[in-house]
């Protein structure tokens, strides 16, 4: 049974890394892949009872993280849709491009610490359409903005995906992650951003003609600051509703999606239907990117089958016999997390390191929410983040490669010796 169920996970797993030439959604895949192992493990095993228990408790902690990210999803998508984003770019000035790029990578940086890297790529890139006329030039600071988003990810406990799912399977808590990950973090922003800024030093911003025919915004600045600010109060909030309460991060976020609906009701309830039902939370469902969500139920109930099983302790195991050093091990999940989707990689690796063994916060955990969450910007494919910029502006695989990876490995790197220094002067 062991060896069909391996079996499986990698064949799920390498249709997941080849989603787009293999022209398949991940999400399917994932899902397909829930439904086998986990049948097959119910057939195997002679204590249905336990099956259906273990089944019942990975789907508690699945149904957790699910809950948690469509609500911050939801937020995104409300203020989004009254143009709140445009509090900080409409901000954006500057005729260096060696300026700008700080600038946008800063902000891109710091946004992404707040909302996530995803919705921080696209609002990020599709600025730059903006603010630059050259493709060239665009392409450009796509690659940045997706190191600066996945950095800035990788330090807070809503920033990024996999941290959030350390952050509510307990292995990290909230201020810890912040205290130990800034630094490393900025510094993987840091040396790539330093390198840019010489490449581009004396070039001027060239921005794009403007369209007189493109349409006004259709919200006041009243309403997209209520927007901006509210949304960002409620998912700085989370963490700390964890701490005072301490309910699980999923009910924060529920109860400041209830309160952001309300607010927004009261604020267009004399507005005409049609004006503001674009703008009302219940239709700010209805664009959430739920083949995400999807594809993260799937691929969690997977992974909690291996670690039923024991597979992926016996992984564990054989990983600290055969390469000895944990931040070794750890920095090769971060490298293969450019290749393959780091949210199975994280779920694996909980699996495989108990709490008993790797107490909340310490060295391992820490530093898997660095490399899984920073080490996706090497190549374009490994982060949501990356493939969104890829859709957005047409950026080439091989271009990536040539015009970007490297930096993003310089900063990788960097900000893993400087943890791991850090960790040894502080511990």
């Amino acid at each position: 049974m062991l060896t069909t169920l391996i079996v499986i996970f990698v064949l799920v797993y390498a249709a997941i890394a080849l989603e787009h030439p293999c022209k398949v959604n991940k999400s399917a895949t994932a899902l397909l892949g829930a439904g086998l192992l986990w049948t097959i493990y119910a057939i195997a095993h002679a204590d249905p009872a336990q099956v259906n228990a273990q089944l019942g408790e990975s789907l508690m902690g699945t149904a957790q993280i699910v809950f948690f990210l469509m609500g911050a999803m939801t937020i995104v998508e409300v203020v989004d849709a009254h143009n709140g984003f445009e509090v900080i770019t409409s901000r954006i000035k500057t005729s260096k491009l060696s300026t700008l790029m700080w600038i946008v990578g800063f902000v891109a940086f710091f946004l992404s610490s707040i909302l996530d890297n995803l919705t921080t790529t696209i609002v990020m890139v599709s600025l730059m359409k903006k603010l630059l006329d050259q493709r060239e030039d665009r392409l450009f600071f796509a690659g940045i903005i997706v190191i600066a988003a996945n950095a800035g990810g990788a330090w807070t406990p809503i920033g990024d995906v996999t941290t959030t799912m350390l952050w509510i399977g307990g292995q990290i808590t909230a201020i810890e992650i912040m205290k130990g990950l800034f630094l490393p973090s900025l510094i993987n922003l840091l040396a790539p951003l330093a390198v840019t800024s010489y490449l581009l030093r004396g070039r001027r911003v060239i921005p794009p003609q403007l369209n007189p025919d493109e349409e006004r915004c259709e919200t006041s600045a009243f309403e997209r600051k209520l927007m901006f600010f509210l949304g960002l109060a409620i998912l700085i909030l989370v963490p700390v509703f964890k701490t005072v309460t301490h309910l699980p991060p999923f009910m924060g976020i529920l109860l400041g999606l209830g309160i952001l609906w309300m607010v927004g009701d009261l604020v267009h309830r004399k507005e005409e239907e049609m004006r503001k039902q674009h703008l009302t939370l219940a239709s700010a469902l209805t664009r959430i990117d739920m083949s995400s969500i999807v594809f993260f139920i799937g691929i969690l109930l997977s992974v909690a089958v291996l670690e039923h099983t024991h597979i992926l302790s016996n992984i564990a195991q054989w990983l600290d016999k055969t390469v000895g050093r944990q931040d070794v091990i750890v920095m090769l999940i971060g490298l293969v997390s450019a290749v393959v989707d780091n949210v199975p990689l994280v779920a694996a690796s909980m699996g495989m390191y108990s709490l008993t063994q790797y107490p909340p916060d310490s060295f391992l955990w820490e530093f898997m929410a660095y490399c899984a969450g920073t080490g996706g910007s090497i190549l374009i494919i490994g982060s949501a983040a990356g493939v969104a910029a890829m859709g957005l502006e047409k950026i080439d695989f091989i271009w990536y490669v040539k015009k970007i990876s490297g930096l993003a490995l310089l900063g990788y790197l960097a900000g893993a010796i400087f943890y791991i220094v850090e960790y040894r002067l502080m511990h």
